[in-house]
């Protein structure tokens, strides 16, 4: 290197360039040629830049590897929904002067969004505008009338106390409550067409890129539509979820009763001293959640002698099934716990995946027959030896104990599957009782950015891993889109046969996440595949005030967040 050039390495090409500092991303994304087609996955909307994460305007300096992002990327992706989430709302507020959008929590499909009103009624809430065909019709042409434009999305770096003010004027209170709760000097603002916005991650060059979408209408409000990672020429189907809609739902008008409207405000009731109030108030939501499911099963024990209970990764399905047991108990009913994990197959009958890999998450690594007959007989009241998996030498082996249903006895059983009507189709399913179990949160950054319930999950499971499973924070990231793969095969087209939905997420989690979560990210080296991703869920954090080792000690030994952190006597 001499001068002020330098060699910078091209992932997607395999090539080396030669870079001057100061030239920008999208002046070395010319160089390489690599931005040739109209399709989605091979347009580029940022880069990763010595794996961080940044937009195509951003200026090189002894750079050594660049990686342009399309849409095939997770980062890409995202890129492509918050610039997505630009566009809505300048069309709001232009079809709605006296108005503001909601992005209020995510759906299979993509976002779900309201229009309310700017002003707050008497209770402090913001009236709902309900959104009619005529008005989807509407902001659906608005928006594609921006994209048609091509309108550049630009950034800048403003005081805070600018920020305040534009954002109070922009009736967006929630993000300004935010930025003042940061105790920072200066902050970054998005602009497009002079209209100002805050997002938490880099944006795509200009609107002409955001060719696909599409509005539906749900409830009230409406969800807008992303590209299929499948197919991104096409926007991803929309198939009616109610009773998980309903849930997400509840918990947002919960939030809203709790004076809660954003990751701001409790920013503000944490430094006002409120955690550990709030800590009981939601374990206190839980405790009642558990008694009405509980409620349920007593009331049709005569029907139901099997509970499964079936979520995502870090759900807090193991925590959930034995809480649910306990208020069984109080019932007078005997509640007896197996986990669905005992009828594994023997490992080399394992099914493989395309890369030749064991498949754990499909339902043929279980044995499906084995696990029909042993319910078939335990609903005829005969007595069944439950198997015991040894995972260490990947075969089934006898347990020793003998298992036969009485009359008050209920069978609890957790595992991916559960909500599958494959996995025992021979079992009357009149006589199974489902649960599902997810961190469903609903709590959002502000008005128009929401909090991904994913990222809530990895951040428990990266906790837990490390605690308990000795697995590094990189490793746990890393096998996360793996995770998240078979969720999305086994576990989400099956959310709808819950009798009963569980929302496990708490309302003070993430600050309680933060504590533990941050110096574990922080481990991970510049170097690693996994350092962007950390990278980015410490920017989300540093939006967040922790709770203090005090408050946290305040979190009951029964709570579902002690299957995460420790201590609990479950």
């Amino acid at each position: 290197m001499t001068g002020k050039g330098f060699d910078v390495f091209c992932v997607n090409d395999g090539k080396t360039y030669r870079a001057e500092v100061g030239m920008t991303l999208s002046a070395l994304l010319e160089k390489t040629g690599v931005n040739k087609g109209n399709d989605l996955n091979d347009t580029v909307f940022a880069a990763l830049v010595d794996n961080e994460l940044k937009q195509l305007s951003h200026p090189l300096s002894m750079t050594r590897k660049v990686e342009f992002l399309t849409f095939l990327h997770p980062d890409g992706r995202r890129c492509y929904n918050r610039s997505l989430c630009f566009v809505l709302q300048n069309a709001v507020r232009e079809l709605y002067p006296d108005k503001i959008l909601v992005i209020d929590h995510s759906l299979p499909a993509g976002l779900y969004c309201e229009i309310r009103d700017a002003r707050h009624d008497e209770s402090g809430r913001r009236p709902i505008y309900f959104v009619t065909q005529a008005d989807i019709d509407k902001i659906r042409s608005a928006m594609q009338a921006i994209i048609k434009r091509d309108l550049p999305f630009s950034k800048e770096h403003t005081s805070v106390d600018e920020a305040e003010k534009i954002f109070n004027a922009n009736n967006q209170h929630h993000k300004a409550e935010l930025f003042r709760s940061l105790g920072r000097y200066f902050c970054s603002i998005y602009y497009l067409d002079g209209k100002a916005d805050s997002f938490h991650g880099p944006l795509v060059p200009s609107t002409g890129l955001l060719t696909v979408f599409d509005l539906i209408g749900v409830g009230a409000g409406f969800c807008l539509r992303y590209p299929s990672v499948d197919n991104p020429k096409t926007v991803l189907p929309f198939v009616p979820q109610s009773k998980i809609a309903t849930t997400l739902k509840e918990y947002s008008t919960w939030c809203e009763v709790m004076g809660v409207n954003g990751v701001g405000t409790l920013n503000r009731a944490i430094l006002d001293g409120k955690a550990v109030k709030i800590i009981n108030l939601c374990e206190a939501l839980h405790e009642r959640k558990y008694a009405a499911i509980a409620d349920q099963i007593y009331a049709r024990r005569k029907d139901f002698r099997i509970v499964f209970i079936a979520g995502p990764s870090s759900s807090g399905k193991t925590s959930s099934s034995l809480r649910v047991a306990c208020q069984c108990k109080v019932l007078g009913l005997n509640p007896k716990v197996i986990e669905l994990d005992n009828y594994f197959v023997d490992r080399e009958k394992t099914p493989k995946d395309e890369k030749g890999d064991y498949d754990f998450e499909a339902l043929g690594a279980m044995d499906l027959d084995l696990l029909g007959r042993q319910l078939n007989d335990l609903l005829a009241g005969k007595e069944v030896e439950i198997p015991k998996y040894d995972f260490k030498a990947g075969r089934s082996t006898p347990s020793g104990k003998g298992l036969v249903l009485g009359e008050k006895d209920i069978l609890i059983m957790e595992g991916i599957h559960a909500l599958d009507p494959a996995m025992v189709p021979d079992v009357d399913q009149s006589r199974i009782f489902r649960v599902y179990a997810s961190a469903l949160t609903s709590l959002n950054v502000d008005e128009n950015n929401n909090i991904s319930t994913s990222d809530n999950r990895l951040l428990r499971r990266i906790i837990r891993d490390n605690r308990v499973r000795g697995i590094t924070p990189e490793n746990t990231i890393l096998r996360w889109n793996s995770v998240r793969r078979g969720e999305s095969r086994n576990i989400f087209p099956f959310q709808e046969n819950a009798d009963v939905f569980f929302n496990s997420a708490l309302l003070y989690e993430l600050p309680m996440l933060k504590y533990f979560a941050e110096p574990l990210l922080r481990r991970i080296l510049p170097t690693s595949p996994a350092y962007s991703e950390a990278v980015r869920l410490l920017k989300f954090l540093d939006f967040l005030v922790a709770l203090s080792p005090s408050e946290i000690e305040a979190i009951p030994p029964t709570s579902i967040m002690r299957e995460f952190i420790g201590g609990q006597t479950l």
